[in-house]
């Protein structure tokens, strides 16, 4: 591998790294109803055996501000949908509806925002911890590309530095999606 091809590779990661934060932030609550806050629930249906996301059991849709509608591709999994969400941890109450549930997404407290904001706080500090085992990687990379010759020991500083250079940036857009999604969190 060149060192062109390597970091290409750790970009793409950190790249990974920050897209899967952003997805992560649009299960967090706003007060507002998005169809990505239960469509990564696990329900265990008794009629299949087994447990599934909901989004691969349901259609999830918001049709007003502050309620979503679940609509089962099976009528027979409509209960154990209602007691997935019931029990999840985002403080939803389903009603059953013909044919589909109605889940209204109640005001947020400000208690509970500052519960969110933790989340939000504690998914980019993950998010950042990924981020160093891309640098990581690719600091053992420079290393290793030196051992085989393919670089020189400038070339190894220069990639290394390549390498700090792309983790501060995405560094930097952790922090600014996190602050954002704070803000989101904290407007009222």
């Amino acid at each position: 591998m060149n060192p062109d091809e390597a970091i290409l590779e750790v970009e793409e990661a950190m790249i990974k790294t920050v897209e899967y934060l952003i997805h992560e932030f649009t299960g967090v609550r706003t007060g507002k109803a998005s169809p990505a806050l239960i469509e990564n629930i696990d329900v265990h249906v008794q009629a299949y055996g087994g447990v599934s996301k909901l989004k691969s059991l349901a259609v999830i849709s918001s049709p007003e501000p502050r309620m979503l509608m679940v609509q089962p591709f099976d009528p027979a999994t409509t209960r154990d949908i209602e007691r997935a969400i019931r029990e999840c941890k985002l403080g939803l109450n389903p009603a059953a509806a013909e044919r589909s549930l109605r889940v209204p997404i109640p005001e947020l407290s400000e208690e509970r925002r500052r519960e969110m904001v933790k989340l939000v706080k504690q998914l980019a500090e993950e998010a950042k911890v990924r981020l160093r085992a891309v640098r990581k990687e690719g600091m053992d990379a420079a290393k290793k590309m030196k051992a085989e010759n393919l670089i020189t020991e400038d070339g190894q500083k220069d990639f290394e530095e390549e390498v700090q250079s792309l983790t501060n940036k995405y560094a930097k857009k952790i922090d600014e999606h996190s602050t954002a999604k704070e803000a989101e969190l904290m407007k009222v």
